[in-house]
């Protein structure tokens, strides 16, 4: 019996997305966990896998379509035996025309997808083989997990994320429900695209369509101004003992091919900070605060026409140099659009680094759930007041603290800024 191959949810927060390409064509044999196309989400470029075995009878969704809604069928998978004639013709599906694949990319941290309910003991869990392999790899109960494929079945993008827990050797008290997300906000109007190209007709300009990370960061944006309580801390940070630090360790680092940024230390410094504060580790909920224990952080790298923010994890426990190599491998996997969402998302903090492009100083906005986000200005030669009254020159550099007050009260926010400023400030305290 031929079966239809749906358009997959990729992500949690996915309801339609661009066929990018297919990676086999009408009369190819598939085999199960077998890669046949790359789908772009609002987020980002991922291969698709096959669930079942059988023979590719009908393809009805070109390349380059976008505006795809997930769980519309882009193709047909005949049995073995079956003809070409057993494919169902293509359904109307409410699909934009062709057009050309754009980058897309992550500009905010979307909430986890729930856990799946609990399957009775001995039922069936269908899985593709490579989820199953997967799976079995990272120690994970199949019946935890929540499928996306056709028909509930869990395939590889399922399981890649999940983390496997411990099974509890008795009933527990059932948990309360988690707070209902907020629906993403509505695309920002103002004034309409008719009424602002009449004002400019008689100028000379090229209109640029809205691709689905644009479209992404003017909806989350909009919805993270208007919705949270923005305030703002700023300090200056003398960085002359962290540079001549830095210069220390990339001298005895060389021969391991590591060479430390100052963003590296920032990023441990706000993650040891979170731990010296952890009531500042922390995210809004709907109707509730959550308290992180591990110190998460985020850091945005810019990408062509947008942004991601790929998550290191408990940044507070790994060496600098750690940091470093896992700092450049997701960024050079955020600009060719190769993270997995579960190294996008989640964390309490964000870092937004402008620094190394002149930037002085500048106000973040902060990515939903976060309960703040830290943003790094230039080092700038400075006349300082030293500690014995004379006038010198220091190297300094401002930050300035976007909090969500719903999370985070002012006095709170001072105290976690103050952490990340001593931390810089006595960089050899941060190996101790």
């Amino acid at each position: 019996m031929a079966v239809e191959i749906l358009m997959p949810a990729l992500s949690p927060t996915m309801e339609e997305g661009t066929l990018a390409k297919w990676l086999v064509k009408e009369g190819d044999a598939v085999k199960s966990g077998q890669i046949i196309a790359e789908i772009e989400t609002d987020k980002a470029t991922m291969e698709f896998e096959a669930v079942d075995e059988g023979t590719v009878g009908r393809i009805l969704v070109a390349e380059g379509t976008a505006g795809v809604k997930v769980n519309t069928p882009i193709a047909v998978l005949l049995e073995d035996g079956e003809a070409a004639g057993a494919a169902p013709a293509a359904k109307a599906a409410a699909v934009a025309a062709p057009v050309a694949a754009a980058p897309v990319a992550a500009v905010a941290i979307a909430a986890a997808p729930a856990p799946a309910a609990p399957k009775a003991a001995g039922a069936r869990v269908f899985a593709s083989p490579l989820a199953r392999r997967i799976a079995a790899e990272k120690g994970l109960d199949l019946t935890k997990v929540a499928g996306s494929g056709p028909h509930g079945r869990i395939v590889k993008a399922d399981v890649e994320g999940s983390v496997a827990a411990p099974v509890a050797a008795a009933a527990v008290a059932a948990a309360p429900a988690p707070a209902k997300p907020a629906a993403p906000a509505a695309m920002p109007t103002g004034a309409s695209a008719e009424t602002v190209m009449k004002m400019y007709a008689d100028r000379d300009f090229v209109e640029v369509p809205l691709d689905g990370m644009r479209r992404t960061i003017a909806a989350r944006l909009t919805e993270a101004k208007q919705t949270i309580p923005h305030f703002y801390l700023r300090r200056s940070v003398r960085l002359d003992a962290l540079m001549a630090f830095r210069e220390q360790l990339n001298k005895g680092l060389e021969g391991r091919g590591v060479k430390l940024s100052v963003n590296d230390f920032i990023i441990k410094a706000c993650a040891l900070a979170l731990q010296t504060v952890p009531n500042a580790n922390a995210v809004w909920a709907g109707d509730r605060m959550l308290r992180l224990k591990p110190s998460d952080v985020a850091v945005a790298v810019a990408i062509d026409g947008g942004l991601f923010t790929p998550v290191l994890r408990d940044a507070d426990k790994k060496s600098l140099s750690a940091l470093s190599l896992e700092m450049k491998d997701l960024a050079t996997r955020a600009k060719t659009k190769k993270l997995a969402p579960h190294e996008y998302q989640g964390g309490s903090f964000a870092i937004s680094n402008l620094g190394m492009m002149g930037i002085e100083n500048f106000d973040a906005v902060i990515n939903p759930p976060h309960g703040s986000i830290l943003a790094v200005g230039a080092g700038i030669k400075t006349p300082v007041v030293l500690k014995d009254g004379t006038i010198g020159v220091a190297n300094v550099m401002s930050m300035t603290l976007s909090v969500d007050h719903r999370v985070i009260d002012g006095a709170l926010g001072a105290e976690f800024l103050k952490a990340i400023v001593e931390n810089l400030e006595n960089p050899m305290a941060m190996l101790a």
